[in-house]
């Protein structure tokens, strides 16, 4: 690898780790099987004491309220919410826009440094994007699934600074719609597209890499 590239392509197996992590949260987002899958796993129905029906029109709304680009405030056709379950959800909907835009920018800027590399037949970053997407999300997700509880408390008390997720059933009775079981489910879901998004970039460095020593080898 010529030195001149050696950081060139550190910043981009960087750039294309978190574009790896970007679009695998906001697929699992937008993957709402998984969801009506657990309705009926989780017996959602029953706990929540709404129909099926019911949770899926309301979990759809979040859904679309969290999807979509514009501000604004979150409202469920039929279960209630008070002012702190909402302020919480636009919390949320920040989270999940940084992805967004991590998934956006930076799949932008790393198609560009793709084609950069291509040009220069350097492939080392996807060796090193390899690494970074499998052995971090790997350990983050073993201690994810043995240690669910205190992990997922330790997320909110991170990404928010206020108590606004700490729901009252009474008050914002859509925290009975969504389990922290299921929640779990979409850690798993996000690290599995990650460690897929490693295979890809292992994969294609082997192919590409060893096709260029075969070129050479065979000059």
């Amino acid at each position: 690898m010529k030195n001149g590239l050696w950081w060139v392509q550190a910043g981009l197996a960087l750039v294309l780790t978190l574009t790896i992590i970007g679009i695998s949260v906001v697929g699992t987002l937008a993957f709402r099987p998984l969801y009506y899958e657990d309705i009926e796993n989780l017996q959602i129905s029953k706990v929540s004491g709404y129909s099926e029906a019911e949770i899926r029109e309301n979990y759809d709304a979040i859904i679309d309220y969290n999807l979509r680009w514009q501000d604004g405030r979150l409202s469920l056709p039929s279960i209630p919410m008070s002012e702190n379950g909402i302020l919480h959800f636009e919390d949320v909907k920040d989270v999940f826009d940084m992805f967004k835009y991590i998934a956006v920018y930076g799949g932008l800027f790393s198609m560009a440094g793709i084609l950069f590399m291509a040009r220069k037949k350097e492939y080392r970053y996807l060796k090193m994007t390899a690494k970074m997407s499998f052995f971090f999300p790997a350990l983050l997700g073993l201690v994810a699934v043995l240690f669910w509880k205190p992990v997922f408390l330790m997320f909110h008390e991170l990404f928010f600074d206020n108590n606004y997720w700490v729901f009252n059933p009474e008050m914002d009775p859509v925290i009975r719609i969504l389990p922290s079981e299921f929640f779990l489910h979409c850690a798993i879901l996000i690290f599995g597209g990650v460690l897929l998004g490693a295979t890809v970039c292992g994969g294609c460095y082997l192919v590409l890499h060893g096709r260029e020593q075969k070129n050479q080898d065979e000059t």
